[in-house]
């Protein structure tokens, strides 16, 4: 008899010894990473979250999550501490966005401290580093600027640099038109004594004031000394008026700003510095974060500083790294060993575990301690970044999604025709020799590479179509918010199914002859 048969005749079909109409697709994440499958790692590509009811607009969907157990964030992304990845400039505009970003400890402890103290200063509007040229130098200079930043406006200090005596400024209409591209800078500026400037610590609105009277294009900001403290620009102003959803420190009302710091009791005099430039998060960095050195250097920072801090740990994936860390003190946990993009840890070292796993395992004991899970590491794409929250983490940090953006630390160059940036593993052998630690030949050991990434425009356009994407992928589960979808992964109601491979294939492009990736309009 056929099934329709069977249900034409009144009789209700079985599954798997069931009634059809009590039969759940797929399974929870308690039967996925149950006994029977902890044998095996599960990873981003494996899982697929099965579809909810939606009752609601994709707008309705609320991001909001805690980076700490002090700080939340209006969207659950962090930049990594990686040297091409981020410095001020990201920390600035992740912060803007409604994330977090977490400076690097690769450069000297006072230059780390300036770098933090950048976020802490900046005031929407206001462009805290200008680049700047001095006088002496040429058009064929300008032109090299030009094209690497993209800036058509460069204020002119004595020294070159944000602090100098202000001299001038030079823009595209005293430039363009020259044949001589050896002609110095001094010979075509716009002198000082012509230009509109303000006073430090004059107040945005005061600002716009002063660039509507004038009519001008670029407000420079001067001290007493008429040193050149910042910038303003009328476009920028118009960009920036609001960002409603920046993550604001609750200490001060600036920008919230986290940084890095080595696991090691002889960086104490980097977390003073930071700690006085008014960093709101330190980041213990490790990529093995069960030690003696990062409960020691969490002990000294809760010792000197209490609360003024918040501290994150990691990097673990197990359920005892974990609970030592919780024991010890941390605000957070960083998720993760070996399954960055640039990352050879898991083939040179053996150790680690699949990421999907370490979250889900870490996560559950985190959550009944109230602390966050920042998943570090695997995630290429926003689908990636939606499993990993689905799966328990409360944000996600990234090095390749954001590398090649605007913001970004180093130059563009092309390739091919293609236009990248640099991107590399800090435990690279590069890496480790552009800070002053060459590799003795006889005991070579790295567990990073080095390579570039496409560039990826600003993240002012990259963070929302992150945000946007994320907020489909809720809606499609059926949730509006991350607590909603942590309830729904505890209480079985999230469903996953485990792709083949075939499977995963066909969830991407697959069958055309060419194709364009384009992910936003830029």
């Amino acid at each position: 008899m056929s099934a329709i048969s069977t249900i034409l005749a009144g009789s209700v079909p079985m599954v798997d010894g069931k009634p059809a109409t009590e039969v759940v697709d797929g399974v929870s994440a308690r039967q996925l990473f149950g006994d029977k499958n902890r044998r095996s790692g599960v990873t981003f590509d494996d899982l697929i979250i099965l579809p909810g009811e939606i009752s609601f607009g994709c707008d309705d969907v609320n991001l909001k999550t805690k980076v700490t157990r002090n700080i939340s964030l209006a969207l659950p992304f962090v930049s990594s501490p990686m040297d091409t990845v981020t410095e001020s400039s990201m920390a600035i505009h992740m912060a803007l966005q409604g994330g977090l970003g977490v400076i690097h400890h690769h450069m000297p402890v006072d230059k780390q401290a300036g770098e933090v103290q950048r976020v802490k200063r900046y005031r929407s509007g206001f462009i805290i580093a200008p680049y700047c040229m001095s006088p002496n130098q040429t058009l064929s200079d300008v032109d090299k600027l030009k094209e690497e930043k993209g800036y058509t406006a460069i204020p002119i200090t004595e020294t070159g640099g944000v602090g100098g005596k202000l001299l001038g400024i030079l823009t595209s209409r005293d430039s363009d038109f020259v044949e001589n591209r050896n002609t110095l800078v001094r010979m075509l500026m716009t002198p000082a004594a012509d230009l509109v400037t303000a006073k430090e610590g004059c107040t945005l609105e005061a600002a716009q004031g002063l660039l509507r009277q004038s009519k001008k294009g670029k407000l420079l900001i001067v001290n007493d000394n008429f040193e050149l403290v910042s910038m303003i620009s009328r476009t920028d102003l118009s960009k920036n008026r609001d960002y409603p959803l920046a993550t604001k420190s609750l200490k001060d009302q600036n920008l919230c700003c986290a940084a890095a710091v080595p696991c090691t009791l002889a960086e104490k005099d980097r977390v003073d510095a930071l700690v006085a430039a008014g960093v709101d998060v330190l980041v213990l960095d490790a990529k093995q974060g069960d030690s003696v050195d990062q409960v020691d250097m969490l002990k000294y920072i809760r010792e000197k500083y209490g609360a003024e801090v918040d501290v994150i740990g990691g990097n673990v994936v197990t359920i005892s790294q974990v609970r030592r860390l919780i024991d010890a003190g941390v605000d957070g946990i960083r998720v993760g060993m070996g399954a960055g993009t640039i990352s050879t840890s898991q083939i040179v070292k053996a150790v680690g575990r699949a990421q999907l796993s370490a979250v889900y395992f870490t996560a559950m004991i985190a959550r009944e301690h109230g602390i966050p899970v920042i998943a570090d590491g695997g995630i290429s794409s926003t689908g990636g970044a939606t499993k990993a929250i689905a799966i328990g983490a409360s944000c996600i940090m990234m090095g390749s999604l954001l590398a090649g953006s605007k913001e970004a630390p180093g130059e563009y160059f092309f390739q091919n025709g293609t236009r990248l940036k640099k991107y590399r593993g800090m435990d690279s052998l590069d890496a480790r020799e552009s800070f002053g630690q060459p590799v003795n030949d006889s005991v070579q050991f790295s567990h990073g590479v080095s390579g570039a990434v496409v560039d990826k425009g600003s993240v002012a356009r990259y963070i929302p179509y992150l945000a946007q994407s994320m907020r489909h992928g809720f809606q499609d589960i059926g949730v509006q918010s991350i607590d909603g979808i942590h309830n729904y992964l505890v209480s079985g109601k999230l469903r996953f199914e485990i792709r083949s491979q075939a499977a995963q294939k066909e969830g991407g492009v697959h069958d055309l002859f060419s194709y364009k990736k384009r992910l936003f309009k830029s």
